[in-house]
């Protein structure tokens, strides 16, 4: 879908491929988290057919998984992975002994294509995933932080975020725009900065810098859901849902997590 000033792509990756066009390294966006976000992990959602798209998300819980609401909506099912490396598992992407299976929610509030501009194209965009099992402490011993409400207000511009997730780390180049397409499922973090702005929808989203090329890195395909934590704490501000443009590049907009309204339906999944 296109505005008049910007066009939004989901940041998500579906279950296929783009063709024979030939493969070029590009900006990874960042570098491989390691151990230092544990609880995020990678989410593969099934729609009628079987596994068909996958976004990143944040553990609240032992049971209740963070993500974008444009990544559960209309997913029947979902599993989990919390390996900060899922490639080459042979289990995904269906569920085994090394993923966790769950039922998806999507924010009654998200409404996808219900008007011009970044609103009617992804409004409330925030999920979860509550897992039929919980993570043991073993492999997850540290939740991702809720904000206190209207956090995101008292913030300066360029206020230092951080972002994690698995999303694409290879452009695909040919028969047209150079596409972000191949993913090695590898867990990665980089630092980027807050826009702090007074925009038209500033009040559902915050804007974040995606500059690679300025030693800030960004989200790109894949990242959907991926929180935006505030500086070097485990506090998410927002849920990654749009990039502006095929190169990742520029800005792209996260969907806030401090509204009250917001904050009171992910409680609902908590007490």
């Amino acid at each position: 879908m296109k505005s008049k000033k910007v066009l939004l792509i989901a940041a998500v990756v579906l279950g296929v491929l783009l063709g024979p066009f030939g493969v070029a390294f590009a900006i990874t966006n960042g570098q491989p988290d390691g151990d230092g976000h544990p609880y995020v992990g990678l989410a593969v959602f099934d729609d009628a057919n079987g596994p068909a798209w996958r976004c990143s998300g944040a553990l609240l819980s032992p049971t209740v998984f963070l993500t974008a609401g444009h990544c559960t909506d209309g997913a029947v099912a979902a599993r989990v992975w919390f390996d900060k490396v899922v490639e080459g598992n042979p289990e995904y992407p269906f569920s085994g002994d090394t993923s966790f299976d769950g039922i998806p929610y999507t924010n009654p509030d998200f409404c996808s294509g219900c008007g011009n501009g970044l609103p009617g194209f992804a409004y409330r965009d925030v999920g979860v995933v509550v897992l039929t099992e919980p993570v043991p402490t073993g492999m997850v011993d540290e939740y991702v932080e809720l904000p206190e409400p209207g956090l995101v207000d008292t913030l300066e511009n360029k206020t230092d975020l951080t972002v994690v997730g698995y999303g694409v780390q290879e452009q695909i180049h040919g028969g047209g725009p150079p596409y972000w397409g191949v993913s090695l499922k590898v867990r990665l973090v980089a630092s980027s900065q807050l826009i702090a702005a007074n925009f038209v929808h500033s009040d559902e989203f915050i804007k974040v810098t995606l500059n690679p090329g300025q030693d800030k890195g960004g989200t790109c395909f894949g990242d959907s859901g991926g929180p935006d934590l505030l500086e070097d704490s485990d506090t998410v501000l927002a849920v990654n849902s749009y990039v502006t443009n095929y190169n990742c590049a520029g800005v792209g907009y996260s969907s806030r997590i401090d509204i009250a309204q917001v904050l009171e339906w992910i409680n609902e999944f908590l007490d």
